[in-house]
């Protein structure tokens, strides 16, 4: 009997990871960010298979700018409403969504995550073209540990590889703006999300591991205009990861904007039903104005070199 009832969980969890796994009828379809396999995959199951969904931005809205959208989930799953939910507001302000799928521990650890980021971006970038979208306005957005994973973008990022065999490796994986939502951002203990830190780097992580992956100290002049939002009272991930993030752009004269909310739990999303929180996204999208990413603009007129600046 107990076998029985074991076997039976065991296809129940295994049911759901594979349905988590799969985007539902109504959303885009899951594109592969390596059509012959990522670096480093462990078999070629869905959980190995890092994608995108693709956003198009409606053609009488689009304003040619994109974002790369992380959800949250303590590298170990992805929040669903983290990344359709943002990618359909996003759409609403003209900007094209590519929700990204990457893969997760503890059957990945870094660097296979941050790989998946900076391809996602890559992607984006040399296929401008394909996706009408400006390859000098491309950002990147994300949740909790999603959140971590985008300022991983932000601070760890290279101007490609011009003598790569794929073309997609040949741009930069620069993101041109961050957004950082309850961002996990240092792997310092006590300070950090106890669960992302063992997911991404493992039990024991060496001490110099700890310290590049503490995102706060990686921070340059070069880190791309950011805006962080947390609330002051989140029980999941403190509220010093983002002010850790804020201070190290301050000191590095980074374009930045920050929002504390006194009270909110982790993990709210866009905040609907909360009459406080639910207005960060306003914030955000004034933030968007301002950085030129709700301004039509066409492709063809802006310089192609602006694309590829270097790290």
């Amino acid at each position: 009997m107990n076998k029985l009832l074991l076997s039976a969980l065991c296809t129940i969890f295994l049911c759901m990871s594979l349905q988590a796994q799969t985007p539902p009828p109504n959303q885009p379809s899951a594109q592969p960010l390596w059509p012959n396999g990522a670096p480093g995959a462990k078999g070629n199951q869905p959980t190995d298979v890092p994608s995108y969904q693709y956003y198009p931005a409606p053609a009488d809205k689009a304003t040619g700018a994109a974002v790369v959208v992380c959800p949250g989930g303590g590298y170990r799953n992805l929040a669903a409403h983290e990344g359709h939910d943002i990618a359909v507001w996003l759409n609403g302000l003209g900007i094209s969504a590519f929700v990204l799928k990457y893969r997760l521990g503890p059957n990945y650890q870094h660097p296979s995550m941050m790989h998946d980021v900076q391809r996602a971006l890559r992607t984006v970038r040399a296929k401008a073209a394909e996706f009408k979208v400006d390859a000098a306005r491309i950002g990147v957005m994300g949740f909790s540990a999603g959140g971590h994973l985008a300022s991983t973008a932000a601070t760890h990022f290279d101007a490609g590889n011009a003598q790569a065999a794929d073309p997609i490796d040949r741009v930069s994986s620069r993101p041109d703006l961050a957004i950082l939502c309850y961002p996990v951002i240092t792997m310092t203990e006590g300070v950090t999300h106890a669960g992302s830190r063992k997911n991404l780097l493992g039990d024991t992580p060496d001490a110099a591991l700890v310290t590049l992956m503490s995102n706060e100290k990686q921070v340059t002049p070069q880190t791309p205009p950011t805006f962080i939002f947390h609330t002051v009272d989140d029980a999941a991930v403190p509220i010093e990861n983002a002010m850790l993030f804020a201070e190290a752009l301050r000191k590095n004269k980074v374009a930045h904007e920050t929002h504390f909310y006194e009270h909110g739990r982790h993990g709210v999303g866009l905040a609907k039903d909360d009459p406080v929180l639910s207005q960060w996204p306003l914030q955000l999208a004034n933030w968007l104005r301002a950085h030129g990413f709700l301004t039509p603009a066409k492709v063809s007129e802006l310089p192609a070199k602006k694309a590829d600046r270097r790290s």
